[in-house]
């Protein structure tokens, strides 16, 4: 076989990672994203070491520490007075543990960071893919403006209504009933979170809130979920109403409403996930990121195991690319079992991020106190995603 062609459908941050990590192992890609431009969307993200680390190999080491915050501590508090529930120590404690920060980035600064380490004429945009059609040699693409193309491996980063996915399964999103708000603002509005750079979550009956510094430090990003209602709107660019975001939070943390307050215009999700799928390839085709695993937003890993996907696909067609078929049977072989565990905690902390006061909730916050060690964190910070496949 000559040099493989690969495609990756998609350009978020999976689908830029795994172009950039290709890349780096030797390989040629090419991106085919259905976005006429790269917009700046989207609002705060946090990478956890596990994916830190893949981004730093494949040359954002020097970006990350320009643009994203390091904080000194994951805190997780009482919805009503603010009282830390449990601390977590990042900071230096997890360099030392990890070999790498945690950070808090602008998921729009991460991105462009990843689009300007692919090499020129890498991605196409205006490439909305329509027809995937898997022949015995090649895979044949077709797009919505009428063009196509053709690969011998197809990379589906195509989101949670992926195209790519209806090869190998015919299911559907699944609605959480929630949904959540999500607001960016500048930083000096807010010296009372002043007390050093840190993820703060306040837990509280129903729904929970998340604020944590991006950009340098120069904003906040907050995401505030709420009971969805009869929202469904799935889109970065639906506005939700900062007035009925406030009433959600009435009764909670001064800190928590001055934050809302503050806020100005807010962006509102309705949440869905997906279930899990038993198999991600075919001979030719597989998937990555959320097309793969969709995952709620309440263990904060969804981004980080797209980045993880993208660092074992690179390896498992960088050392076989001969045989597309066994290198993607390794490829899922690998990430299956472990984004199967992260996507049950993630479910599972729907309902135990939210519940009431109570014996179950007193339960959960002594739970929290006792495991707030970094080193509870080992199975998910420690874990590299290319060791595991190589």
């Amino acid at each position: 076989m000559g040099e493989l062609r690969i495609a990756v459908i998609g350009a978020g941050i999976g689908g830029l990672t795994a172009a950039v990590a290709l890349q780096r192992a030797g390989l040629r890609c090419t991106v085919y994203e259905q976005a006429p431009e790269l917009a700046e969307v989207g609002a705060g993200l946090q990478l956890a070491p596990n994916a830190v680390r893949q981004l730093h190999r494949i040359g954002l080491a020097a970006h990350l520490r320009r643009v994203a915050v390091a904080p000194r501590a994951i805190e997780m508090r009482r919805f009503d007075d603010g009282r830390v529930i449990m601390r977590t120590p990042l900071g230096e404690d997890c360099e030392r543990a990890y070999g790498v920060p945690y950070y808090t980035v602008h998921r729009a600064h991460l991105h462009a960071g990843l689009a300007g380490a692919l090499q020129p004429g890498t991605l196409l945009l205006n490439k909305r893919c329509v027809s995937i059609v898997e022949r015995a040699g090649s895979v044949a693409l077709r797009f919505a403006d009428g063009t196509a193309a053709a690969a011998d491996v197809v990379v589906g980063a195509d989101g949670i209504h992926s195209v790519v996915r209806a090869l190998l399964a015919a299911d559907e999103p699944v609605f959480s009933g929630q949904s959540i708000y999500r607001g960016l603002l500048s930083a000096d509005r807010l010296p009372l979170l002043g007390a050093g750079p840190a993820v703060r979550l306040w837990l509280g009956p129903g729904q929970h809130c998340v604020a944590y510094p991006v950009s340098a430090g120069r904003q906040v990003s907050f995401a505030a979920t709420t009971p969805a209602g009869a929202w469904r709107a799935e889109s970065w660019a639906s506005r939700g109403d900062p007035a009925e975001l406030l009433a959600a939070y009435r009764d909670w943390d001064p800190e928590v409403r001055a934050l809302l307050r503050a806020a100005g215009p807010v962006t509102r999700w309705a949440l869905h996930d997906r279930a899990v799928l038993e198999r991600w390839s075919t001979g030719r085709v597989t998937l990555l990121g959320d097309a793969a695993h969709p995952m709620l937003p309440f263990f904060a890993q969804g981004a980080n195991q797209a980045i993880e996907d993208a660092a074992a696909l690179a390896v498992c067609l960088r050392d076989g690319p001969a045989d597309s078929a066994a290198a993607l049977a390794r490829y899922e072989a690998a990430r299956i079992p472990r984004t199967t565990l992260v996507h049950q905690r993630s479910r599972g902390n729907t309902a135990m991020l939210h519940l009431p006061d109570g014996p179950r909730q007193r339960e959960r916050d002594a739970a929290l106190a006792a495991g707030s060690g970094l080193s509870t964190q080992d199975w998910l910070y420690g874990y590299d995603a290319e060791l595991a496949v190589a």
